[in-house]
């Protein structure tokens, strides 16, 4: 069963930049090539929402609230997905969750966003 581990989380001040990483192992690399990643948020008060999606050609899309400031990317040697966060705002602050073909699931990361 896969395992993923995400690192990389913090405390950033509004208007600054954050890059998270999730490490997956347990998998062969043909399986992790093979698969979509998404990256996951939960933000106070609110349902788990779907932020970034990366799929086994590189196609990305990301939610209407982050389109534009977030960019998804992976390195398959490395069986690491990231997200580079950019222009930051409160509302971006929650617990962040990498998800593997929609099955497998980090533990979440804390991203906080001050003002």
């Amino acid at each position: 069963q896969a395992q993923m581990v995400e690192s990389g989380g913090g405390l950033v001040q509004a208007g600054g930049s954050l890059s998270i990483s999730c490490r997956t192992s347990r998998i062969i690399t043909s399986t992790f090539s093979g698969s979509t990643h998404n990256w996951y948020r939960q933000t106070p008060g609110n349902e788990r929402e779907l932020v970034a999606t990366i799929t086994p050609l590189g196609t990305t899309t990301y939610g209407d609230s982050v389109k534009d400031r977030f960019t998804i990317s992976k390195d398959t040697a490395r069986k690491t997905v990231f997200l580079q966060m950019n222009s930051l705002k409160p509302e971006d602050t929650g617990v962040y969750y990498c998800n593997l073909a929609s099955q497998y699931w980090g533990q979440g990361i804390q991203v906080t966003v001050s003002s």
